[in-house]
């Protein structure tokens, strides 16, 4: 029998769409003459999420010198598109619940992921790329059809993994094997029924194989050495055994120095615990 990755996603309710609010700051940020306090006020209606916002913006993540006590202050340290962008990583972690323990352990796969978004928008402000909020979602979401497989199909997703260390292939290569999809594919798939940008889907689908990417080859190449990094460093892990491989047009296609890896992790070593606390909360 051959699977079918969008018959995944059908009738799965608990991710079936994003929070409402995402929709509500989504549709104000885009009406002309907005005001800070029309946006504060959708954010103000969710708890949870001002909460998170405040303590992301008064964290290394953003190194502000004085602290930030209320919304309309975070706004204007954030920005309102990137506001979006953040909501959109906060509202994620969220959605998913019952993974099974012995495929993943949550609180590992979040602080992967988190790194991951980190060390993304990190290589991009270096690049000097425009709204680089967008590649922390990228970031964070880039292993989002993993959860989906853990989900539905958790026997074959650890006979992926299992084949995966004993081959020593990497894991996408072991589940388009045994299941004959990959997680990239996967989580394309649930981007699109969320009508999120085509950026972020080639991000999330071609993170392993950016040169595929047809459109945005230089997100997929980002979020690609950003994996590698995180894996390397062994922040966190969403299921995969050991260090992805290297597709070196991707180094070649962002064009970056290998001198700022070393400061570039020194960064991340100062943020990542106080952004992930700030994301997850109580949970990290």
């Amino acid at each position: 029998m051959v699977l079918d990755p969008r018959d995944l996603l059908k009738g799965y309710l608990e991710v079936s769409s994003l929070p409402m609010i995402y929709y509500k700051i989504d549709e104000v940020i885009s009406r002309p003459n907005t005001s800070m306090a029309d946006i504060g006020k959708i954010v103000r209606q969710d708890p949870g999420l001002t909460v998170r916002l405040l303590r992301l913006a008064n964290s290394a993540f953003y190194h502000f010198p004085t602290k930030i006590e209320t919304i309309t202050q975070a706004l204007v340290v954030i920005g309102t598109q990137q506001l979006r962008e953040l909501v959109l990583a906060t509202s994620i972690v969220n959605l998913f619940q019952g993974i099974p323990k012995e495929l993943v352990n949550m609180e590992s796969f979040w602080r992967h992921s988190i790194a991951c978004g980190i060390t993304a928008r990190m290589i991009a402000s270096h690049r000097r790329e425009a709204h680089v909020e967008r590649y922390l979602v990228a970031g964070m979401v880039h292993d989002i059809g993993r959860l989906i497989m853990f989900k539905k199909i958790g026997d074959l997703s650890r006979s992926a993994m299992i084949h995966s260390r004993s081959s020593g292939a990497p894991l996408y290569l072991a589940e388009k094997e045994v299941i004959g999809f990959d997680h990239g594919q996967m989580g394309r798939l649930l981007l699109q029924s969320w009508n999120l940008p085509q950026s972020l889907e080639e991000a999330v689908a071609y993170h392993h194989r950016p040169s595929l990417a047809n459109h945005f080859p230089a997100e997929a190449a980002t979020v690609h050495i950003a994996d590698i990094l995180v894996n390397a460093l062994q922040w966190g892990t969403s299921g995969t055994h050991g260090v992805p491989p290297l597709e070196t047009a991707a180094w070649d296609l962002l064009d970056i120095s290998p001198s700022i890896i070393a400061p570039l992790i020194n960064d991340l070593r100062g943020q990542i615990h106080e952004v992930v606390q700030s994301i997850l909360g109580g949970r990290a």
